[in-house]
């Protein structure tokens, strides 16, 4: 069976769409202005996508704090069927709680085979990377990771 590629760069066209039908998705916000509340529905949304085998998820430099980003996290956490995951949250000033929020809740993935997460430019330091190493640890079907950490800081680990 061919699952059908829904896109969408509109987060009220995705809020309505219908939401359990979902299996692979794209959704592309970069251009989007969601702010807090948006970010928000978008979590209340995705937490009903509990059919969604696929998603890939650009939220570049929305702002969305760790606590968008824990929440996000979470929502994503109810896609039981979830095993291939694109996250772009690039400047989005997630820090250190929220690179660690967002670990906890992705390790609760339990068939995430495939991670990719763009977390450059969130002002993550050692204790955030770390956090969020030792929860992604977790993810006990996880088979490909790719990690982007770039900072404006340098990340020390005491070897």
């Amino acid at each position: 069976m061919i699952q059908q590629i829904k896109q969408y760069d509109n987060l009220e066209e995705f809020k309505s769409s219908s939401l359990l039908s979902h299996q692979v998705l794209h959704i592309n916000l970069r251009n989007y202005q969601i702010g807090a509340f948006g970010a928000s529905g978008l979590c209340s949304a995705l937490a009903n996508c509990i059919n969604i085998s696929n998603l890939t998820l650009d939220l570049s430099g929305k702002q969305i704090g760790a606590i968008g980003a824990s929440g996000l996290g979470s929502a994503l956490a109810n896609c039981i069927n979830l095993s291939n995951l694109t996250l772009q949250l690039q400047f989005n000033q997630i820090g250190d709680e929220g690179a660690s929020g967002l670990g906890s809740a992705l390790a609760n993935c339990i068939n995430l085979s495939n991670l990719t997460l763009f977390l450059n430019q969130n002002q993550i330091g050692a204790i955030g990377a770390s956090g969020l190493g030792s929860a992604l640890e977790n993810c006990i079907n996880l088979s490909i990771l790719t990690l982007d950490l770039r900072q404006k800081q340098f990340i020390c680990f005491e070897l």
